[in-house]
């Protein structure tokens, strides 16, 4: 008999329509109370999601707010007519929230003013179980046999009225969600990974918001190019002028002016309006349009003082220096650094799990860098303190202890050689 090859394996399902249909738009008060009341008789974890416009919108604001519930059924609610939704958390309970991503939703959930007792993360357990493709499509095609069109993921969901294919693309999400949840969980306690997991969702769910960026302007996509301060000037006083104008306006800053437009004016330090229109990337029609309101921050950073330029190099973190710089500076660092690197390597390895989510390597650069003794407890210690669960330090601590002794006798012995 011949072996099925994997080219031969039966194609997934296409999955069309939720199995109770599409149901309509939460969009008044009254039809959120009749919904509260439904999800509150219903039974079991809620599946959750959100629908932004990036790209699009200024912020990350959410559009659209998916729910599902055994004996509930499905609930698309407008979060542009309802902002706010914290009516539902009495009806929700300490019920478990499912995500698929839940670090993307979470904050959005919160400016709605829901909060959820707690969560199971599917991507994050795809993730912790070894899979090599984590995204909601792959993971429902290799644990349900459906396949999920994505084709809605990155629409402007600010469009009302929003048409029923992407209501049927966003009602999907959900509609899975439930299954999914339970396969995974299986798995999970299949391969001992289920608490590991556990501590995973609840960091997720507890994570503090992130802190504002420091000189947010030095992201301008290609502004790496500009090594002069006067030019760094010009993408700074763009870079704010244009955000000011979307935060007002409420459009993606993308759309009100190009990053390429900031760089090529960076570059050219145009002495004048007229010549601005002769660069090439401000000669588009709508670039072209609102140039007179572009030109005056340029004019701004053309006549800084030499003393308020911008430095060529943002502010420098708190870290270790690079590690190619280690072997001169601290070659006790970069001998730890090296052993450790090999270590957690094998120990991805053995318990099937991508690095990020066992240790970050930013962590690790600087545990071997601050090391000064102290052996395992100052390990644990200092692991906890950059957030690490207790099951990474249960399996990361002891090892590196080992690791950082294995670094140390061998920089002895070389030294005794010499």
């Amino acid at each position: 008999m011949t072996e099925t090859t994997p080219e031969e394996e039966t194609p997934p399902t296409p999955l069309l329509e939720p199995a109770e249909g599409v149901p309509d738009v939460i969009e008044t008060e009254e039809q959120l109370a009749a919904m509260a009341e439904r999800f509150a008789a219903g039974h079991g974890p809620i599946a959750a999601d959100a629908e932004r416009a990036s790209g699009f919108r200024y912020g990350q604001a959410t559009y659209l707010a998916q729910f599902k519930r055994a004996g509930a059924g499905i609930a698309l609610i407008d979060t542009d007519a309802l902002p706010d939704l914290s009516s539902l958390n009495a009806a929700f309970g300490d019920a478990e929230w499912v995500f698929h991503a839940a670090s993307q939703d979470l904050p959005g959930m919160r400016d709605l003013g829901l909060t959820p007792a707690s969560v199971f993360d599917t991507e994050l357990a795809a993730r912790l179980l070894g899979w090599p493709k984590v995204g909601l499509a792959a993971v429902v095609e290799r644990e349900l046999g459906f396949a999920l069109a994505k084709e809605h993921s990155a629409q402007d969901w600010s469009t009302r009225p929003l048409p029923h294919s992407w209501l049927v693309y966003a009602a999907l999400d959900v509609e899975v969600l439930l299954d999914l949840r339970d396969g995974l969980h299986a798995h999970l306690v299949e391969a001992g990974k289920l608490e590991w997991a556990r501590q995973e969702f609840e960091a997720v769910r507890t994570a503090p918001p992130p802190e504002p960026r420091v000189d947010p302007w030095r992201r301008t996509s290609g502004s790496h190019q500009i090594r002069d301060q006067r030019g760094l000037a010009i993408v700074k006083s763009l870079w704010e002028a244009r955000d000011k104008d979307a935060q007002r306006r409420d459009v993606s800053p993308g759309r009100v002016l190009r990053d390429a437009a900031i760089v090529a004016a960076a570059q050219a330090r145009p002495a004048s309006l007229d010549a601005l229109l002769r660069v090439r990337e401000w000669q588009s029609k709508g670039t072209k349009r609102r140039a007179p309101h572009w030109y005056p921050a340029i004019e701004a950073a053309m006549a800084l003082p030499d003393r308020e330029l911008p430095p060529k190099r943002g502010p420098r973190g708190d870290g270790p220096p690079q590690p190619r710089m280690w072997r001169e500076k601290r070659p006790d660092a970069a001998a730890r650094l090296a052993h450790a690197r090999d270590d957690v390597t094998a120990l991805v390895e053995r318990h099937d799990v991508p690095a990020e989510n066992l240790l970050q390597p930013d962590a690790l650069r600087r545990c071997c860098w601050e090391y000064r003794g102290g052996g395992e407890q100052w390990i644990r210690d200092f692991l906890a303190g950059r957030g690490a669960r207790p099951w990474q330090i249960d399996l990361l601590a002891p090892m590196l202890a080992e690791s950082f002794d294995a670094a140390e006798a061998e920089s002895e012995a070389d030294a005794s050689e010499d």
